[in-house]
């Protein structure tokens, strides 16, 4: 059991450096007509898995309204029942959806509906707060982002339903914007060695608000469990045909990617790490402010993601010799 711990944000709380990204264990779930799950679930597996999460020092857990329709709020709920405090929530709001047909159908991020979503979460959650309450979407106008955080947000952390708030956005002049929020702690912005993102790190480092990464693993490519032969079905997000899907083609692991892991192997496994323990120490030495939060369906994938935890951050000779080797992959690509 690891007690190493980092802040998030400016909000004082500790978290552990590798949270649980929680999107797989919401099920199968449908966006823009294509499937935005990653295959069938067993939530008695999903369970024993955070439990092992817990177990082995891990308490940041990342959800949202939208993967599965819910479903995977009521899990975590499920899982933490007796022992809330054992854990750091944060889920998010934002896309409308169905339940029934478990299909997600917009954007809606008024005052009412960010209250009535909150209310919704706390009961699937099975709590009556949550830690960090994130805006779904990443791209919003100035009148929308503005109402959802002045009107809705910090009216939520006033009241204790929530304790602090963020954003799920890639977008820095956006983010910058909410910094005068007081309870505003934190980015959720996509980093993996394959896609750094230097300029909101430097806004997190200076302002002081955590960044939780997602896609961490660059959806399960870093893992090294792919090779050319391997194809997904349309029945898993990462075949279904997305455009925002930039590491998969047809179910297909892009050539260009498996090109550049093989590049990078030596140096992700050094110090005996596994390549999903590199990548994620890559991370973790890319900034003080950085929370991964990769996926997870199985207690294998939880032993091994935050075994990354015990290995630590990479090497700064190390990240150096794998800054050389992606700028010359680049633009040999």
């Amino acid at each position: 059991m690891t007690t190493l711990t980092r802040q998030l944000g400016r909000s004082g709380l500790p978290v552990s450096p590798v949270g649980l990204g929680c999107w797989a264990i919401g099920g199968p779930f449908i966006m823009d007509g294509r499937q935005d799950g990653w295959g069938d679930v067993d939530d008695d597996q999903s369970v024993r898995a955070i439990h092992l999460a817990l177990e082995l020092g891990t308490n940041l857990l990342d959800t949202a309204d939208a993967y599965g329709t819910g479903h995977s709020e009521e899990v975590i709920g499920r899982a933490l029942a007796g022992r809330r405090g054992d854990a750091v929530i944060a889920t998010k709001f934002g896309f409308t959806h169905d339940r029934k047909t478990r299909t997600l159908l917009g954007i809606d991020v008024s005052p009412d509906h960010v209250r009535a979503a909150c209310a919704a979460s706390l009961e699937r959650l099975g709590t009556d707060y949550i830690d960090l309450y994130q805006i779904h979407p990443g791209e919003l106008d100035d009148d929308d982002a503005a109402d959802a955080a002045g009107e809705a947000l910090e009216g939520l952390a006033r009241s204790g339903a929530i304790r602090f708030w963020g954003w799920s956005t890639d977008n820095v002049t956006a983010a910058r914007r909410m910094l005068k929020f007081p309870h505003f702690v934190a980015v959720q912005q996509e980093l993996s060695v394959f896609r750094d993102g230097p300029e909101m790190l430097a806004l997190c480092e200076v302002e002081n608000l955590a960044s939780l990464n997602r896609a961490p693993l660059a959806m399960g490519l870093l893992t090294g469990k792919f090779t050319p032969q391997s194809r997904l079905g349309a029945d898993d997000v990462r075949g279904a045909g997305h455009s925002w899907v930039r590491f998969f083609a047809d179910g297909r692991p892009h050539p260009d990617y498996l090109a550049r892991i093989e590049a990078l192997r030596q140096l992700l496994t050094s110090g005996g790490r596994t390549l999903a323990q590199g990548a994620l120490g890559w991370i973790l030495a890319r900034s003080p402010t950085t929370l991964p939060i990769p996926g997870f369906k199985s207690e294998a994938q939880i032993r091994d993601n935050l075994g990354a935890i015990e290995k630590g951050p990479l090497p700064a000779a190390v990240m150096a010799e794998i800054d050389a080797v992606m700028a010359t992959n680049t633009e040999d690509a």
